[in-house]
């Protein structure tokens, strides 16, 4: 059992932490205030590789697989969350959607320009009356001769608003319900017929845009049925295992950067005479937010590892997403009691965190959601 993280992993975490001390991190009050990734730092991050890090090189990306890819989002957690949120929902759902069940053909028409960031993705399966219930989706799809016709609303669509290819579920025989009659269609921006609503209001993540699309008798080539007709729920289904085990990546490093701050603020914030840190309550706070972001570190390492063998990973991504979100979310509660009466003012890092982090337990599934996947998976193993 060796522990150690292959060289190349290595180098990606040093490449991300370095770009994120230098470039990120300075600009973080004003990507909060203007809601906006400034477009040169885009740039650089698609210099960087910083879209296509988990892909194979064939297809335009960098190579380092899962555990790469979980690594440097982990690293990037030091950052404002805008940015992993637009990688994981790109990177780790939307182009990894056509990668798991794209045909050849797909796969080398559109990776190539959504590896290097040249074009961005987005993943639409949300609905009005379609959350947590995924399978009860109402956008319909509707052959007519070399064309489908999707007519339906996708709602919170992270990078929706910028995206020029998203990955769309909808139905195309209702009968036969998620087994066998959900298609996913991969739709570009210029397609009659497709629009952007709404741009929402989020309580944080803000520089990352969740948006409302819309399709109008919305054209679709049939050659842009991604892999097979009627095998869009498993297709989903499968980058979410994905797309879980990334965004706990990004827990870790969001709650490991949290963590760094109270230690820094602890030793230099004076009550009764002495740094608070000499306070055993504070003590058991910090050693309590250790510990969690240690489990969560090797669980989501582990994942990722799984995934990279080729191993199924649906009941470990599922525990990796609930313990990561939720450790996140302990971690920043435990931040803005540590910054006490700082913590809660909006001027401060703390409070835009505490925000940032409370989206963590709801998308990609819920915490509640994950506990059905895991509880469901065990009883059918029996193990």
């Amino acid at each position: 059992m060796d522990f150690t993280l292959p060289e190349e992993v290595e180098m990606v975490r040093r490449m991300v932490r370095d770009f994120v001390k230098d470039r990120l991190q300075p600009l973080a009050d004003q990507v909060e205030e203007e809601d906006k990734i400034p477009d040169d730092v885009l740039q650089e991050m698609k210099e960087l590789g910083f879209f296509g890090l988990p892909f194979p090189e064939e297809y335009g990306g960098v190579g380092v697989g899962e555990l790469g890819y979980v690594v440097a989002l982990e690293a990037l957690g030091g950052a404002n969350s805008a940015y992993g949120n637009l990688i994981g929902a790109h990177t780790g759902i939307a182009t990894m959607s056509i990668y798991l069940g794209g045909t050849e053909e797909q796969k080398r028409k559109y990776l190539p320009e959504l590896c290097s960031g040249e074009k961005i993705a987005a993943f639409a399966l949300t609905e009005p009356n379609a959350g947590s219930d995924a399978a009860a989706i109402e956008t319909t799809a509707v052959r007519k001769g070399d064309k489908y016709i999707l007519n339906g609303n996708k709602i919170w669509i992270t990078n929706g608003d910028i995206a020029d290819v998203v990955i769309v579920y909808a139905v195309t025989d209702k009968s036969l319900g998620a087994r066998g009659g959900v298609t996913a269609f991969i739709v570009e921006k210029g397609f009659p017929g497709f629009s952007v609503g709404k741009i929402d209001e989020k309580m944080g993540l803000r520089g990352s845009h969740t948006a409302e699309l819309i399709f109008e008798d919305c054209e679709v080539p049939a050659e842009n049925v991604l892999g097979e007709v009627g095998m869009g729920f498993l297709i989903a289904m499968k980058a979410l295992d994905v797309g879980r085990i990334g965004l706990a990546g990004g827990a870790v490093g969001g709650a490991q950067w949290l963590l760094e701050q109270c230690i820094e603020w602890a030793n230099q914030r004076v009550q009764f005479g002495k740094p608070i840190a000499h306070q055993q309550a504070i003590q058991w706070m910090l050693a309590d937010m250790a510990t969690e972001i240690h489990a969560a570190r090797l669980m989501t390492y582990h994942a990722a590892w799984k995934l990279d063998q080729g191993q199924r990973v649906s009941r470990e991504a599922a525990m990796v997403k609930l313990f990561a979100s939720e450790m996140a979310n302990r971690v920043a509660d435990m931040a803005v009691q540590i910054h006490g009466g700082i913590g809660y003012m909006k001027e401060h890092f703390i409070e835009r965190a505490y925000r940032d982090t409370r989206i963590l337990r709801i998308y990609e599934g819920t915490s509640e959601i994950q506990r059905l996947v895991i509880a469901r998976d065990l009883l059918k193993a029996g193990k």
